[in-house]
Order: C-alpha cells, then structure tokens, then sequence
C-alpha cells in the first residue's frame, strides 16, 4: 500500500476548494475568514481513500498572490499535482507562478484538472485546451493527462478518480522509511489536556510513539506522546503520510512553521547553503551579487544574501553555483529543493537544488571550489561522502558526525564509507561503537608536515628524544580528539613514520647519539652539582637546556620543585636519610632534617614538601611521617 499525497495548485477561484469537497466529502477551509471570504488562506488539509487500497492525503493550498508562501509551505512532500484551472477563464497569472514553482520544486507527476465544466460550450473547451497544452510546453505537465469536470454536477469525477489510480499505481514510487524521518512543520497549535500538536507531511523515514525526537533549528528536544494519521489514532507513521503529532515537553511557543522533526542529533543548523540557482525564463529580475531575496524551502521562509560564485549576475534562463547566507539558522539536507522570490516587490523568480547543507564559507571566483560542487551534484553518494571527508578531515569526523551533517542516516554514510574504504580513498579509525575517517589526501598531507618538521626538529636539537605529542597535537590537529588523534599516532608508528617515546615523538630512524659533546656536558654537570650539594642550581643558571632534559629524562638529575636539580645520587641519599631517621623516631620536624643534611632551613622544609608530593611522607601538624 502506497501512502500518496495530492495538492492541488492554480489561481485564486478556479475551484480547489470545492473540488477537493466534491472528491471526498470533506472542507479544507479552516477558518472562518476564509469561509466568509470564500478563498483559501492557509493551507488545508484532508484525505480519502482510493479505490486501489491506497492512501491519499490531501493538501489545498491558497490561490491568491499574497498568499503564496503558505502555497511554498504546502508543496513540500507533495506526489501528485492537481493543477486546476477554470474551464471559463484559462490560464491565469497565479496559474502560471504555481507552475513555475513547482517545476522548480521537482514536483514530477500532476494532472491537469478543468473546472467549471458545466459554465462553457464545447468549443470553448477545445480552445481552452489547445492554450493549455501550448503554456505547459517544456513543463513537468506537458503530457499530463487532462481532465474536465464539474464540481457542481459531479461530471467526471468518476474519471478524475480512474486517472489518479492509474498515475499513483504505475507512476509514483513508494518513499525511503529507511533513512532518518524528517517532518517538516506546517502548523502548531495546542489542544487542551493533550498540549502541543504539529501536523506536517512526513517526507523520509519513519515515527512512532514515544520516539524521542529533535526539533531544529531551536534544538528542542521532546517525545512523540501521540500519532493521528488521516484524523486515526496510529502507532507510527510512514514517509508520504499526512500526520499529526503530539509532543511532551514542548510549548506551542518554542516552535513554529518551518521547524523540522527528526531524531536527536541528526542533523546540524547552518546560516549557509551552496546551491545550484536558476532564474526562471520568464522572470523579468536580474539576479546581482549580493541580492537579498526571500528563501523557501520545506516550510521555511527565511531572508537570505545569495552570493553568485563565478559571476556578478545570473539573468532569467540562466543557472550558477551559489552560497546563500541566511538571516536565520535552519536545518535542512542535500537535494533538497528550494524557490526563492525578489525582496521587493515580491515575486517568485526562480529557485534550485541544495548541493551542500552545511558548507564553509566560499570564496567567489575559485575554480577548485566550483569544480567540488558539480561532483557534489551530479556524483554518487560515495562520491559526495568523500567531497564532505575531505573538507572535514581536519577534524576527523565520525560516521555520526558525517550524519548530522548531511542529514543521512548513519547506515547511509556507513555503506559509502566501506566503498570509499575499500577503495583506499579514506582512512577509517575504530572507536567504541563509531568510525572516524579522514582522506588520505589529508592524511598525506599530515604525513609529510610532521615529517617535516621532526626532521628540522632533530637538526636543531639532537639530544632531545622528540616533540611532545600534546606539541604534535596542537600545531597539526588542534581540533580533533584526543582518543582519535591517540590512534592516528599509532597508525603513524605502524607504518614506521615515527616512533613515540613515552610522551615523545620522533622520526623512525631517529636515535640519541651520545657523543663527546653530550659526555664531555654531562661530566661537567655532575661535578657542578655534586660540589654544590643541597645548595641546589636552578636548570636556567646552566648552559645546553636540552642536554640537561635529557639527564632528566634518563633519572641522572632530579628537579626538586622550586628549589633547583640535583643529583640522583644526592636525591637518593637525601630521601634514604629521611626514610631512616623517621623509622628510628617515628617523625621528623623540619629542623631535624636541615641538621641531618647539614643545610640551611628553606631547603630542608622544600625537601620535605617534595616527598610529600610523591607521597614518601606526609604531613601531620609540624612534623612529618613515612606515608
């Protein structure tokens, strides 16, 4: 069973209204203003059951010209149009703006509905649709099956009916539930004793009670308390149903019309998008760098600067790569469609496709940057999981990530990621229940630029074991985790790049060479402290730093806080003493230990903070004990 929905589209009074009452019975007039007024305002909604079994949601949008953007808010998840015109006055300049959006909304199948039939002379008919067919040339309409009825008499509904089977049974394929769900919000309102509802046409996935869910772009999370579909009660509902839903823990006044429905971190807001934008033919506009225009797309409207990237304007017929910078953060997902209009006046002049939803900021006129964004949209999904790899791979991003950002579900990205894997274009790096991945483009480049600089590293200083990983890390991958950036240093050191030393990293080959110059330093260091004994040297009062932090490092000195560096040997007779005396005597004072070194008292009570940090002793009122 296929779950359809129908909209109706065409001028202010050509019947859509009463030709949805007369197909199921039902009014999609909500208001009062609207009945009063006799037009649509708003969008309506209803639905009937077709003679194959099939499910068909209604969606009646307004006609009128200063009501075109709840007919935008309506067309999102739309399979079939029904494009109705008046039998008694034709085509008509709203006729003709609905056509244009829809066309630019990828709307593919529709039947042209001929109202009023019983108002008009058969030859009048065939007048009527000789125009037709000439204004839906080169439209998705142009062999769209035609059918006159009259709403009044019933004439050929029966037919209308027969032709929407045959177009949904052969025509309209079924929707993806296996991808993430994503309900765009059409309307809110609250019920008493129930609290907040939505209702909107769930284009992908699918919902079901108790789901918890995230509403963006204001990253409200709440639970799913109750589902209607067609007015039913449901457990769950399905990509290509109109549906109502009940949400727990959230106000009618956090959320609005353009909000999305979709799982908890599954998709990212964004104030860019790239796109693919065209101006229609018949647009009279010239679309300049920089232009402010009207953004629609689901059941947004938003403000926008479109941002032309290889040009200074795009005229009517003309289409460009874009990045549109919106006044207000939404979430939306590649190949989604979107229509924009001129900011003053209004008016629809064109719209296209989003190629990518959360981009970098663009540069106009670089050559690389459009090149990406034509694989991006015309590649394979592999081929823009790779695109986005490779922007992101600063970062290292998770399949979870990648998700968010693409608006994908996890099993989407995971099935690219293994061809691009097998492929040998990415690395994958295994972490709890996540993959991370990078490019090996990236990963290269990485390769070389530590490389790089390990080797001017060990140039300058020969006798330090390495840089420090927390160095590495800062200078090459400041943005990626810590776990992640663990792994790709292990991969390094299983290809031999480098070789890690406790917290050093050097190249593979690197080694310490313990010349005269190190062993000719290293006795002159000893004697120096020795002769000092516990008048400790600070490492700054002597010459050749890294020598020195090598001695540290191989436990031939001991830096004693702030007091200086000393011997191992001296430290180890310092500590011995104290150990001993304390077993003796149970506890020792400060005083004590300054005679037992024969020193003076700031450094005996530094001494024996010392080994109260590394816990030989510990503290109990003046004097100490063994810990």
């Amino acid at each position: 069973m296929k779950n359809i929905i129908i909209g109706t589209a065409g001028h202010i009074d050509h019947g859509k209204t009463t030709l949805i009452k007369a197909l199921t019975g039902r009014e999609t007039d909500r208001w009062e203003e609207e009945k009063r007024r006799g037009i649509t305002i708003d969008l309506g909604f209803t639905y009937f059951d077709l003679p194959d079994g099939n499910k068909a949601g209604i969606i009646d949008v307004p006609g009128h010209e200063r009501f075109i953007k709840n007919m935008l808010a309506g067309v999102i998840g739309m399979d079939l149009v029904l494009l109705v015109v008046s039998a008694d006055e034709g085509m008509m300049p709203q006729t003709t703006e609905h056509l244009n959006i829809l066309n630019m909304l990828g709307v593919k199948k529709g039947i042209v509905v001929i109202t009023k039939y019983d108002l008009i002379e058969p030859e009048w008919l065939e007048l009527v649709k000789e125009d037709l067919k000439e204004e839906l040339k080169d439209t998705f309409l142009e062999n769209a099956p035609m059918v006159e009825v009259s709403s009044k008499t019933g004439y050929g509904l029966d037919k209308l009916v027969d032709v929407i089977v045959k177009t949904t049974e052969a025509e309209i394929e079924e929707r993806n539930i296996n991808t993430i769900p994503r309900l765009p919000i059409d309307r809110v309102f609250s019920i008493t004793g129930f609290g907040t509802v939505i209702t909107g046409t769930l284009i992908s996935g699918s919902l079901k009670k108790g789901d918890e869910v995230e509403i963006y772009p204001v990253n409200k999370i709440c639970k799913i308390r109750n589902i209607q579909v067609h007015s039913n009660d449901a457990d769950a509902a399905y990509a290509g149903q109109r549906t109502a839903i009940n949400l727990s823990n959230v106000k009618k006044t956090e959320i609005y019309r353009g909000c999305v429905i979709a799982p908890k971190n599954s998709m990212k807001n964004t104030s860019m998008l790239d796109v693919k934008l065209s101006v229609l033919k018949s647009s009279r506009r010239i679309v300049e760098n920089r232009s402010r225009l009207h953004l629609y797309t689901g059941t947004s409207e938003i403000l926008c600067r479109v941002v032309l990237l290889d040009r200074d304007e795009l005229s009517p017929g003309e289409s460009c790569y874009a990045q549109l910078r919106l006044e207000e953060e939404i979430a939306v997902r590649r190949q989604d469609k979107f229509i924009v209009r001129f900011y003053s006046p209004m008016e629809t002049i064109g719209g296209g496709e989003i190629i990518e939803p959360v981009p970098l900021k663009k540069k106009r006129f670089d050559d690389s940057l459009i090149e990406e964004l034509k694989v991006k949209e015309k590649g394979s999904s592999s081929d823009v999981i790779e695109k986005i790899i490779t922007e992101n791979s600063k970062n290292v991003p998770s399949i979870s990530d990648i998700a968010k950002i693409t608006a994908l579900s996890e099993e989407e990205i995971r099935l690219s990621v293994e061809v691009l894997e097998e492929e040998e274009k990415i690395t994958v790096f295994n972490f709890k229940n996540d993959k991370y991945v990078w490019h090996k483009y990236y990963e290269r480049n990485i390769e070389e630029s530590i490389e790089k600089y390990l080797y001017n590293y060990h140039e300058t200083k020969k006798y330090s074991r390495g840089a420090k990983k927390s160095e590495i890390k800062s200078r090459f991958l400041p943005t990626v985790k810590q776990t992640i950036f663990d792994l790709i240093i292990q991969s390094f050191e299983s290809k031999g790049l480098i070789r890690t030393e406790g917290e050093y990293v050097s190249l593979g080959y690197f080694r310490i060479q313990y010349d005269e110059h190190y062993k000719k330093i290293e006795q002159n260091v000893i004697k120096l402290l020795t002769e000092a004994q516990f008048e400790f040297i600070k490492p700054e009062e002597l010459t050749e730093e890294d020598i020195i932090t090598l001695m540290l490092d191989n436990k031939q000195l001991v830096k004693i806080g702030e007091l200086g560096i000393t011997t191992a040997e001296i430290y180890n007779d310092a500590k011995e003493k104290l150990i001993e005396f304390i077993k003796k005597n149970t506890k020792i004072s400060a005083a004590q230990y300054r005679d037992l070194l024969n020193t003076n008292r700031k450094i005996a009570i530094g001494l024996l903070e010392h080994f109260d940090s590394v816990k030989v002793t510990k503290r109990v009122e003046n004097d100490r004990i063994l810990f």
